[in-house]
């Protein structure tokens, strides 16, 4: 696909619009979506599909401020900008980098910490959603540790980029990071679980189309014997839609039963509670060490 046609058949071209994305870094598979922002100072996703391609539409504010979102607009191809007012933004961006960068890491490793310490207390007063909290910790451990080499969280691709970091003192927590999220766990069956519990949570959460991206890379993955890759990206993109309704999931008794088999989650206490030990500790080493080079 022609990706400067993408603004006018999609009827947007009234806003700046930016390409973003692995297909924008050149490091994209066959199954990948093209990753449009369209600062329209809306919020939300929407997904649109022309020719038999996808389209992720993000829509963006040109005062966004959320570190984690200015890091997935650091490199944006600009589109469409008639006004030049994207262009002066990533400007800003650019200028910023350091300092943005910085603050996400902390940004990912407070959360990390705050969602190992809800696994903690959840084990103590027997919440079912504990083991969930663990996963959530460790993705978002995951996330620091990329922004820790420098490098765009993509969760379709994580675990390839991942194993071609170059090993040190920090990057071996990835190891402590796979363990607890299970990807060795990753088998056609499992993953044929996963994947219909993953679109269903997805369409609970999101209802925006995206649980037919969810299906186009688990088909590529699984055909292409990525099997881990598949597992991470799975469990990530729940990560994503839990944090959304972090703060109402006790409402709706029903996540737990989807995310179980979407999460593909522990169920031993025990195991929990060292796990989310585990990641608290590293968190903490971790935030230690950003402190140390200020």
């Amino acid at each position: 696909m022609d990706v400067r046609k993408i603004p006018e058949l999609l009827s947007i071209r009234e806003n700046p619009i930016g390409f973003g994305g692995c297909r924008n870094n050149g490091e994209s598979l066959d199954c990948c979506e093209y990753n449009i922002s369209v600062f329209d100072d809306k919020s939300g996703e929407s997904v649109h599909e022309i020719s038999g391609d996808m389209i992720k539409l993000h829509h963006c504010s040109l005062s966004e401020d959320n570190v984690s979102v200015l890091t997935q607009l650091e490199n944006l191809t600009v589109l469409h900008d008639d006004q030049w007012t994207l262009r002066m933004f990533l400007a800003k961006i650019k200028e910023k980098k350091e300092k943005i960068s910085n603050s996400y890491t902390q940004s990912c490793l407070v959360d990390a910490g705050i969602f190992a310490n809800k696994a903690r207390e959840a084990i103590k007063t027997n919440e079912p959603f504990a083991a969930v909290w663990t996963k959530c910790a460790s993705y978002f451990l995951a996330d620091a540790l990329f922004s820790f080499n420098s490098k765009r969280p993509s969760p379709t691709h994580m675990l390839e980029i991942t194993r071609r970091l170059k090993k040190n003192d920090i990057n071996q927590t990835f190891s402590l990071v796979h363990q607890i999220l299970g990807v060795e766990r990753a088998s056609t069956s499992v993953l044929a679980r996963m994947v219909k519990s993953t679109m269903g949570f997805s369409d609970m959460v999101e209802n925006n189309g995206h649980s037919r991206i969810i299906k186009r890379k688990y088909d590529y993955l699984v055909e292409n014997s990525l099997l881990s890759d598949c597992y991470f990206y799975l469990g990530y993109i729940n990560r994503n839609n839990i944090v959304k309704v972090k703060n109402q999931i006790h409402k709706n008794p029903e996540y737990i039963h989807v995310l179980k088999v979407a999460l593909d989650i522990e169920s031993d206490h025990t195991v929990i509670d060292k796990q989310a030990s585990a990641l608290l500790e590293r968190t903490n080493e971790l935030l230690a060490d950003i402190k140390d080079r200020k």
